[in-house]
């Protein structure tokens, strides 16, 4: 597989209906790739997919059903002939204090963006064997620092970390090259939906820059999109993230020690009105994850 260009390859990104997804199939797309969406949302995929000219495809699936995404991996194989890029990106988020979460949705974050995640992982990697292809995983900032309110998505992502790496070391003897994007905070339904909740908007205010900002979506995925085209093991969607890595041995202590307890001590009052409200998956993405398993429970 060329490093230097992404023209002719078959590309599949999970979580493609919006957001980070929707842009890096369109980018890639403009760069010469063959794309291959999967997602929940069939009207949503259907219309990033018409966008994409040529001959891209989508499927709707839910990353966290294997036998699902199996099948999938074997569609795509038998349409396309190949497989040559998988971006694991599908993703969800929830916020707010553990004790007052909706377990539910807790456990839906790391459902979909771990277990779904290497699902994915299990479901395509033979292709990409047999292609000496590349898997990028989606991380975050969450992964490289721990937040308040935000404990399952940074154990999502801190989990799909550890995961990329290891099966970096697992594959790379079979030509099989794994990396890890990270992203800040960036334009997305997920972060405006976040931003919806007063304290996590408030706490985000008060983080140290640049972590308090939120960034554009279209420089980041064209970072991502250069990561791809390198193979690069690492994937910075803004460039600052890359500093974080030297650092992050001390960023729970500090994040766990004074800063947090001051934050969350402040945030009470807030956390106090509030306390009765629903804190289900945020965003537009959210609210469609919901919907879809929703409508599956009451399939006959």
């Amino acid at each position: 597989m060329s490093g230097s260009s992404v023209d002719g390859q078959v590309v599949v990104v999970t979580g493609a209906a919006r957001g980070v997804g929707a842009l890096l199939a369109r980018t890639l797309a403009a760069r010469g790739a063959r794309l291959v969406l999967v997602g929940l949302e069939p009207d949503e995929l259907q219309n990033v997919t018409e966008s994409l000219g040529g001959d891209a495809a989508f499927w709707t699936a839910d990353v966290t059903d294997r036998a699902t995404m199996a099948r999938v991996a074997e569609e795509v194989v038998a349409r396309f002939g190949r497989i040559d890029v998988v971006v694991a990106n599908a993703g969800v988020a929830t916020g707010g204090p553990f004790l007052d979460s909706d377990p539910d949705a807790f456990d839906r974050v790391i459902h979909v963006n771990l277990l779904g995640s290497i699902a994915t992982a299990r479901a395509f990697l033979p292709a990409l064997v047999a292609s000496r292809g590349y898997l990028l995983q989606i991380a975050s900032l969450a992964a490289i620092t721990p937040a308040p309110m935000m404990a399952a998505y940074c154990a999502s992502k801190s989990g799909v970390e550890a995961f990329a790496h290891s099966l970096r070391a697992e594959v790379g003897y079979q030509g099989v090259a794994v990396g890890v994007g990270y992203l800040s905070w960036t334009d997305t339904d997920m972060v405006r939906g976040a931003d919806e909740d007063e304290v996590l908007r408030e706490m985000r205010a008060k983080l140290p820059w640049p972590a308090n900002r939120t960034y554009p979506l279209e420089p980041a995925v064209e970072r991502i999109a250069a990561g791809i085209v390198r193979r690069s093991p690492h994937v910075y969607g803004q460039w600052w993230l890359r500093g974080m890595q030297p650092v992050r041995g001390f960023l729970p202590s500090v994040i766990g020690g004074v800063l947090g307890r001051r934050e969350m001590r402040r945030a009470q009052p807030a956390l106090a009105r509030g306390a009765r409200a629903k804190r289900g998956l945020v965003g537009s993405g959210g609210a469609a994850d919901e919907a879809a398993r929703s409508s599956d429970h009451h399939t006959p």
